[in-house]
Protein backbone atom coordinates (compact mmCIF):
# COMPACT_ATOMS: atom_id res chain seq x y z
CA UNK A 1 0.00 0.00 0.00
CA UNK A 2 2.75 2.47 0.81
CA UNK A 3 4.53 1.74 -2.51
CA UNK A 4 1.01 2.43 -4.19
CA UNK A 5 1.16 6.04 -2.57
CA UNK A 6 4.22 6.46 -3.41
CA UNK A 7 3.98 5.67 -7.00
CA UNK A 8 0.77 8.05 -7.13
CA UNK A 9 2.79 10.67 -5.21
CA UNK A 10 5.10 11.12 -8.54
CA UNK A 11 3.11 9.88 -11.33
CA UNK A 12 0.49 12.27 -10.61
CA UNK A 13 2.77 15.23 -9.36
CA UNK A 14 5.20 14.87 -12.45
CA UNK A 15 2.52 13.70 -14.87
CA UNK A 16 -1.11 14.34 -15.34
CA UNK A 17 -1.49 16.64 -12.25
CA UNK A 18 1.62 18.33 -12.99
CA UNK A 19 1.47 21.69 -10.94
CA UNK A 20 2.80 23.75 -14.15
CA UNK A 21 0.97 22.65 -17.19
CA UNK A 22 -2.20 20.46 -15.28
CA UNK A 23 -3.45 23.19 -12.48
CA UNK A 24 -0.86 26.24 -14.13
CA UNK A 25 0.87 27.18 -11.09
CA UNK A 26 4.21 28.37 -10.65
CA UNK A 27 3.83 30.80 -14.22
CA UNK A 28 5.56 33.94 -13.01
CA UNK A 29 8.85 31.73 -12.45
CA UNK A 30 7.97 30.56 -15.80
CA UNK A 31 8.39 34.48 -16.88
CA UNK A 32 11.18 35.86 -14.66
CA UNK A 33 13.96 32.88 -14.90
CA UNK A 34 13.57 30.79 -17.84
CA UNK A 35 15.37 32.97 -20.48
CA UNK A 36 18.90 31.47 -19.56
CA UNK A 37 19.37 27.74 -18.47
CA UNK A 38 21.68 28.80 -15.78
CA UNK A 39 19.20 30.59 -13.56
CA UNK A 40 16.26 28.07 -13.90
CA UNK A 41 17.95 25.57 -12.71
CA UNK A 42 19.69 27.82 -9.66
CA UNK A 43 15.18 28.63 -9.42
CA UNK A 44 14.37 24.98 -9.67
CA UNK A 45 16.88 23.58 -7.01
CA UNK A 46 15.72 26.30 -4.68
CA UNK A 47 11.86 25.29 -5.02
CA UNK A 48 12.67 21.59 -4.88
CA UNK A 49 14.87 22.12 -1.33
CA UNK A 50 11.94 24.74 -0.19
CA UNK A 51 8.70 22.57 -1.39
CA UNK A 52 10.07 19.21 0.03
CA UNK A 53 11.36 21.02 3.61
CA UNK A 54 7.41 22.93 3.42
CA UNK A 55 6.04 19.89 2.94
CA UNK A 56 7.68 17.95 5.57
CA UNK A 57 7.42 20.64 8.12
CA UNK A 58 4.27 21.30 7.82
CA UNK A 59 2.99 17.96 7.77
CA UNK A 60 4.86 17.30 11.53
CA UNK A 61 3.24 19.87 12.83
CA UNK A 62 0.15 19.34 11.54
CA UNK A 63 -1.60 18.00 14.61
CA UNK A 64 -0.43 21.58 16.73
CA UNK A 65 -1.10 24.09 14.16
CA UNK A 66 -4.46 26.03 15.40
CA UNK A 67 -6.92 26.24 12.18
CA UNK A 68 -7.25 30.39 12.36
CA UNK A 69 -3.95 30.41 11.69
CA UNK A 70 -2.84 27.89 9.74
CA UNK A 71 -1.81 29.50 6.59
CA UNK A 72 -0.06 32.23 8.73
CA UNK A 73 1.93 29.59 10.14
CA UNK A 74 2.77 27.80 6.02
CA UNK A 75 3.72 31.01 4.99
CA UNK A 76 6.18 31.50 7.84
CA UNK A 77 7.76 28.01 7.70
CA UNK A 78 7.58 28.53 3.31
CA UNK A 79 9.92 31.77 3.93
CA UNK A 80 12.16 30.19 6.50
CA UNK A 81 13.30 27.91 3.96
CA UNK A 82 13.46 30.64 1.54
CA UNK A 83 15.55 32.81 3.46
CA UNK A 84 18.05 29.48 3.77
CA UNK A 85 18.10 29.18 -0.20
CA UNK A 86 18.50 33.39 -0.49
CA UNK A 87 21.28 33.11 1.95
CA UNK A 88 23.18 30.38 0.17
CA UNK A 89 23.33 31.49 -2.83
CA UNK A 90 24.49 35.13 -2.06
CA UNK A 91 27.43 33.83 0.40
CA UNK A 92 28.44 31.04 -2.74
CA UNK A 93 26.81 32.58 -5.85
CA UNK A 94 26.74 36.19 -5.52
CA UNK A 95 26.73 36.66 -9.69
CA UNK A 96 23.42 34.17 -9.80
CA UNK A 97 21.60 36.27 -6.86
CA UNK A 98 22.37 39.40 -8.29
CA UNK A 99 21.06 38.42 -11.63
CA UNK A 100 18.13 37.00 -10.09
CA UNK A 101 17.23 39.58 -7.78
CA UNK A 102 13.68 39.38 -5.95
CA UNK A 103 12.82 36.46 -7.86
CA UNK A 104 14.04 33.85 -5.08
CA UNK A 105 12.32 35.50 -2.53
CA UNK A 106 8.76 35.48 -4.30
CA UNK A 107 9.55 31.63 -4.35
CA UNK A 108 7.61 32.21 -0.65
CA UNK A 109 4.35 33.04 -3.17
CA UNK A 110 4.83 30.48 -5.50
CA UNK A 111 1.35 28.54 -5.45
CA UNK A 112 2.49 25.39 -5.95
CA UNK A 113 4.17 25.48 -2.49
CA UNK A 114 1.42 26.24 -0.15
CA UNK A 115 -1.18 24.47 -2.73
CA UNK A 116 0.85 21.31 -1.80
CA UNK A 117 1.18 21.92 2.04
CA UNK A 118 -2.57 22.72 2.20
CA UNK A 119 -3.98 19.85 -0.03
CA UNK A 120 -1.18 17.25 1.10
CA UNK A 121 0.45 17.83 4.00
CA UNK A 122 -2.05 19.11 6.22
CA UNK A 123 -3.28 15.65 5.44
CA UNK A 124 -0.42 13.00 4.77
CA UNK A 125 2.48 11.93 7.43
CA UNK A 126 5.84 13.37 6.80
CA UNK A 127 7.28 11.02 4.73
CA UNK A 128 5.08 10.90 2.06
CA UNK A 129 4.41 14.78 2.22
CA UNK A 130 8.23 14.95 2.45
CA UNK A 131 8.09 12.75 -1.03
CA UNK A 132 5.22 14.61 -2.50
CA UNK A 133 7.21 17.76 -2.16
CA UNK A 134 9.98 16.65 -4.35
CA UNK A 135 8.01 15.12 -7.22
CA UNK A 136 5.81 18.65 -6.94
CA UNK A 137 9.29 20.17 -7.53
CA UNK A 138 10.51 18.13 -10.47
CA UNK A 139 6.90 18.34 -12.37
CA UNK A 140 7.67 21.84 -11.67
CA UNK A 141 11.40 21.80 -12.83
CA UNK A 142 11.81 19.67 -15.67
CA UNK A 143 8.93 21.77 -17.23
CA UNK A 144 10.46 25.24 -16.72
CA UNK A 145 13.75 23.53 -18.03
CA UNK A 146 12.69 22.47 -21.03
CA UNK A 147 11.21 26.04 -21.57
CA UNK A 148 14.89 27.61 -20.75
CA UNK A 149 16.52 24.95 -22.98
CA UNK A 150 14.34 26.50 -26.09
CA UNK A 151 14.46 30.26 -24.95
CA UNK A 152 17.88 30.27 -24.45
CA UNK A 153 18.60 28.64 -27.87
CA UNK A 154 16.69 30.39 -29.78
CA UNK A 155 17.00 34.31 -27.62
CA UNK A 156 20.65 34.27 -27.72
CA UNK A 157 22.28 31.19 -30.10
CA UNK A 158 23.61 29.27 -26.54
CA UNK A 159 23.37 26.80 -23.81
CA UNK A 160 24.58 27.46 -20.35
CA UNK A 161 26.26 30.77 -21.86
CA UNK A 162 27.99 28.61 -24.61
CA UNK A 163 27.38 29.39 -28.35
CA UNK A 164 26.28 26.25 -30.21
CA UNK A 165 25.03 28.16 -33.24
CA UNK A 166 27.50 29.86 -35.78
CA UNK A 167 27.10 33.39 -36.92
CA UNK A 168 24.72 32.55 -39.40
CA UNK A 169 21.86 32.40 -36.00
CA UNK A 170 19.53 35.19 -35.61
CA UNK A 171 18.56 35.47 -32.47
CA UNK A 172 15.04 36.13 -32.03
CA UNK A 173 14.65 38.94 -29.26
CA UNK A 174 11.29 37.99 -28.11
CA UNK A 175 12.55 34.95 -26.42
CA UNK A 176 14.60 36.94 -24.35
CA UNK A 177 11.03 38.50 -23.03
CA UNK A 178 8.40 37.58 -21.11
CA UNK A 179 5.80 37.10 -24.07
CA UNK A 180 8.78 34.24 -24.96
CA UNK A 181 7.99 32.39 -22.33
CA UNK A 182 3.94 32.48 -22.80
CA UNK A 183 4.56 31.14 -26.16
CA UNK A 184 6.82 27.99 -25.66
CA UNK A 185 4.59 27.28 -22.50
CA UNK A 186 1.65 27.24 -23.91
CA UNK A 187 2.82 25.37 -26.93
CA UNK A 188 4.10 22.66 -24.27
CA UNK A 189 0.85 22.52 -22.40
CA UNK A 190 -0.82 22.17 -26.04
CA UNK A 191 1.36 19.25 -26.71
CA UNK A 192 1.40 17.35 -23.73
CA UNK A 193 -2.31 17.72 -23.26
CA UNK A 194 -2.58 16.41 -27.07
CA UNK A 195 -0.92 13.32 -25.80
CA UNK A 196 -2.70 13.07 -22.73
CA UNK A 197 -6.16 13.29 -24.70
CA UNK A 198 -4.71 10.55 -27.18
CA UNK A 199 -3.92 8.17 -24.60
CA UNK A 200 -7.33 8.66 -22.72
CA UNK A 201 -9.17 8.03 -26.67
CA UNK A 202 -7.01 4.67 -26.67
CA UNK A 203 -8.04 3.34 -22.99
Amino acid sequence: MEKFKIKRVFSDDIGRNNPVFAQVLGICSTLAVTNVLKNTVVMCVGLIFTTSLSNFTVSLMRNYIPARVRMMVETLIIASYVIIVDIVLKAYFPDISRQLGPYVGLIITNCIIMGRTEAFALSNPPGLSFLDGIASGFGYSYVLLIIAVVREILGSGTIWGIRIVGDWWTNWSIMVMAPGAFFVLALFIWVVKGQISEEGEKK
